[in-house]
């Protein structure tokens, strides 16, 4: 997919901080607390040239073709310009040697202020970019978190990436990082049952609504399968692939579901799209629909009353 350049939009920090955008198109700020405050006027932080010359001297620049090089150090001029950052993080699959057409550059930047935000800007020869900015605290906040989801992004970018500006904290960081990314995520009998029978009922009705919506079963079919595939990849390797990466990976987890798999997405008749699904169900979630299961009890507030402790 051709990645096709936006009207130019102000910047949309994340995580629920409330914003709003001044008259000159700049975001401002507009929660309470100290984070709203670290912010000055227009959104920037004031930075000294000598603070920027210094930082720039002390960066160290990945291999990257020059169309890559010029925009990524465009990048993080434009960081050192408006943040005072303690260590900057090139990532992604461009870093690493093997970007698509579309693929971006992420820069991972630390700073000591206590917010964090997400940009998005095109530099160099319109290279768009994705820039994330937290305080440490934040980054470890992402560890737990996105183990629990077996999705472990930050920890990833942060570990495998290149340290453009380095310090003992980013080698910390670093340090944790890999620990995390060396831990399984363990799916719960309630959160195994959960993802099976999501993946079974998808499967199910793609069946029930074959003769008359084949269009919107192959769809169900697709949406059945690639949960089944995610399932089977987390509950083998206890972490889930990049989406661009999910067939490479299955092939090399499990080369026979991987062949089935991609049976079923070459197939061109329903029928036979059905079978490879059904083939797949059998092989890595044991249903194929409807199945009894019961969850565990969960505490709920009466009216007026407490519940007592939480589930887990």
């Amino acid at each position: 997919m051709t990645r096709g350049r936006p009207p130019a939009l102000p910047c949309d920090p994340r995580h629920g901080e409330e914003t709003r955008v001044d008259h000159a198109g700049s975001t401002v700020f507009a929660g309470t607390g100290s984070a709203a405050a670290a912010q000055p006027p227009g959104g920037t932080i004031p930075v000294t040239p000598d603070a920027q010359a210094d930082a720039l001297a002390r960066c160290l620049w990945p291999e990257l073709s020059p169309r890559y090089a010029t925009a990524l150090r465009a990048a993080v001029g434009f960081v050192l310009e408006r943040f005072e950052p303690l260590a900057i993080v090139a990532a992604g699959s461009i870093v690493r040697g093997h970007g698509d057409r579309s693929s971006d550059l992420d820069l991972f930047v630390i700073h000591g202020a206590p917010y964090k935000q997400r940009l998005q800007r095109w530099f160099g020869e319109d290279v768009p970019v994705e820039i994330f900015v937290n305080p440490p605290a934040a980054v470890r906040e992402y560890w737990a978190a996105e183990h629990q989801r077996a999705r472990p992004s930050a920890a990833h970018m942060i570990a495998t990436g290149f340290p453009v500006l380095g310090s003992p904290l980013l080698d910390e960081l670093r340090a944790e990082a890999a620990a995390w990314l060396a831990k399984r995520s363990e799916l719960t009998p309630d959160q195994d049952a959960w993802e099976r029978y999501s993946a079974a009922t998808l499967l199910e009705d793609a069946v029930d609504v074959a003769e008359r919506d084949p269009v919107m079963a192959s769809a169900l079919l697709a949406e059945a399968v690639l949960a089944i595939v995610r399932y089977h990849l987390r509950a083998r390797n206890g972490v889930l692939p990049r989406t661009k990466e999910l067939f490479a990976e299955l092939d090399r987890s499990d080369p026979d579901v991987a062949r089935r798999a991609r049976r079923f997405f070459e197939a061109a008749a329903l029928e036979d799209r059905v079978s490879a699904a059904h083939a797949i169900a059998d092989a890595c979630i044991g249903a194929r629909g409807f199945f009894p299961w019961e969850s565990e009890r969960i505490p709920v507030a009466a009216p007026g009353g407490d519940a007592g402790p939480g589930p887990g």
